[in-house]
């Protein structure tokens, strides 16, 4: 396969003749010409219109071949346009917009620019982190401009923290297809209200399900601004702050009882927050024998596992009574880690609300840790 035929093969070349391809010290070099058999078109509109005159030469980067840079050279004309009733430079499908980088180049560079960062993805392609800057901005815009959000019917809420100092994005996802709808600064009330102002009163009455986690700030503005929708918390979460409460018990019981304590449970605090299939055989052979000593932490660790059975309710009346047997037994506990698990994001009002109207469903999290799921 000719090198023409490759080039020809990743651009829209309608209008267009690959004139030559020259190897310049470590570049290829190819230059593109008019198809003299069309009529160029209006680069606003599309609408072929009678050539005027040819500006001076542009070049373009565009996908390297093995390693090596691809250049296209063209000099574009200046066409009238019979719908536009003016003067414009032709249509070049090929070019990412105004920006010397052919569109294929732009998805390449964002495509990789989501898997490594972007100063890496620049030396790897031989560009400016400026170039990878512009290739996810074009590329972005260009899908903003073209989604369609008519069918999104089930949303999850997320923050992330996107550098030291709690500095929040809250984003906003369509969980049917895993797509980033909406990403705003900070995690508060406002944070949420300004997307549901962009999403639009009409988007949000189809509203069928909301998955957030447990800020209060998240919870309380979904239900005054998507009543309809059922709110779902996120399992992540909630698993989360139970087994940060059952941490907290194991690090007063060490405060608590001194030294003798502390020799005891050192290394011990991923035995009591692992999953009880992933320990390892140490593991297991040391909880074992933490287990008969009759510790604070061990009965926080009970209470921990047990609450896996709530995910395998399969109704609101088991879901409820189930809820209602755990957060007896949490109280009945005196453990007070454990007992606020549900004061710090109201957990038992909530839950207790929640099941009589909805069935809290196992969710999983939507991260992209890109931008960002």
């Amino acid at each position: 396969m000719l090198v023409e035929q490759l080039i020809r093969e990743t651009l829209e070349m309608q209008g267009f003749r690959i004139e030559s391809v020259d190897k310049k010290g470590f570049e290829l070099i190819v230059a593109i010409a008019p198809d003299l058999r069309f009529h160029p078109r209006c680069g606003v509109c599309g609408t072929a219109g009678n050539y005027r005159d040819t500006l001076s030469e542009r070049r373009f980067r565009h996908v390297p071949l093995w390693g090596i840079p691809v250049t296209l050279v063209y000099a574009p004309c200046r066409i009238t346009c019979p719908r536009c009733k003016s003067v414009h430079v032709e249509s070049m499908p090929w070019a990412a917009g105004k920006k010397r980088l052919t569109k294929a180049f732009a998805v390449t560079i964002t495509t990789w620019a989501k898997m490594m960062p972007w100063l890496q993805v620049a030396r790897l392609f031989q560009c400016s982190w400026c170039t990878v800057a512009a290739c996810v901005a074009y590329v972005v815009a260009f899908g903003l401009a073209r989604r369609d959000l008519s069918g999104v019917t089930h949303i999850g809420i997320d923050e992330i923290s996107r550098k030291k100092g709690h500095v929040y994005l809250t984003n906003v996802y369509d969980l049917r297809t895993g797509t980033l709808i909406w990403s705003g600064e900070g995690r508060t009330k406002d944070t949420l209200n300004a997307f549901f102002a962009f999403f639009g009163e009409e988007r949000t009455s189809l509203l069928e399900g909301i998955c957030c986690d447990m800020w209060p700030s998240f919870f309380e503005t979904v239900k005054a601004k998507a009543p309809q929708a059922t709110l779902v918390f996120d399992k992540f979460h909630i698993v989360r702050q139970l087994t940060e409460a059952v941490d907290k018990v194991r690090r007063q019981e060490i405060q608590d009882k001194g030294k003798e304590h502390k020799e005891l449970l050192a290394g011990t605090r991923y035995l009591w927050l692992k999953n009880p299939w992933n320990l390892t055989d140490k593991q297991k052979s040391s909880l074992g024998f933490l287990e008969t000593l009759n510790l604070t932490i061990h009965r926080a660790y009970l209470l921990k596992e047990s609450f896996r059975d709530f995910w395998q309710s399969n109704s609101r009346e088991i879901a409820g009574k189930f809820l209602g047997q755990w957060f007896t037994w949490a109280m009945e506990s005196k453990i007070k880690p454990i007992q606020d698990f549900d004061s710090i994001a109201h957990v038992n009002h909530w839950f207790m609300n929640l099941v009589a109207t909805s069935f809290v469903v196992d969710c999983q999290k939507s991260r992209n840790d890109s931008l960002s799921r």
